[in-house]
């Protein structure tokens, strides 16, 4: 099982972007999926993350009001709308995610560059 991402760029002030993130493999259902955010000599930072069984969300107060996080229907791709976009919001973007299961491993993806810039 890995995850796949896509959706990532270079965007000017107060434009939008979303991300994409799918599941391939023998994925059963997932327990959750969420975003995570690094730039460069800073640790990675969780985004947004949605717990796929009860839908609760969390989002970093940095972009509370500004991100959406949500899922297809089949509960195996997560999306994050990102709107306002600010120059802050420049990092690479990964996706997280883990299976339903007893110690399922935590899943990453490979990672996608955004960048916010005039």
């Amino acid at each position: 099982v890995q995850l796949v991402e896509s959706g990532g760029g270079l965007v000017q002030p107060g434009g939008s972007l979303r991300l994409s993130c799918t599941a391939s493999g023998a994925v059963f259902a997932m327990n959750f999926m969420a975003w995570y955010r690094q730039t460069p000599g800073n640790e990675r930072e969780l985004v947004a993350r949605i717990i796929v069984g009860n839908k609760t969300i969390n989002y970093a107060d940095s972009v509370k009001g500004r991100f959406t996080i949500s899922l297809d229907s089949a509960e195996k791709s997560a999306y994050l709308q990102m709107n306002s976009l600010k120059p802050e919001d420049t990092a690479v973007y990964y996706c997280n995610g883990r299976q339903l299961g007893y110690r399922t491993p935590d899943l990453w993806g490979q990672g996608t560059q955004v960048t916010v810039s005039s």
